[in-house]
């Protein structure tokens, strides 16, 4: 098992896939979790910091 797929997956995949499948009728390969779960943590870990800096506790929508 590679080191990305030990990484905890942040997306409900048949939520992706549902939507990939309705707005393309394109399929879903299952590599696309792992992928959009690291973009979630990128954008995830951005909004912690903009919070931190702002001197709240709390991440708000306005953080991302």
């Amino acid at each position: 098992m590679s080191e990305e797929e030990k990484v905890e997956v942040l997306v409900v995949a048949s939520k992706v896939k549902n939507y990939i499948k309705t707005n393309s009728d394109l399929s879903t390969s299952a590599e696309v979790y792992n992928v959009l779960s690291q973009k979630v943590r990128e954008l995830c870990d951005q909004a912690i910091e903009n919070a931190k800096n702002a001197k709240r506790k709390t991440v708000m929508a306005k953080d991302f």
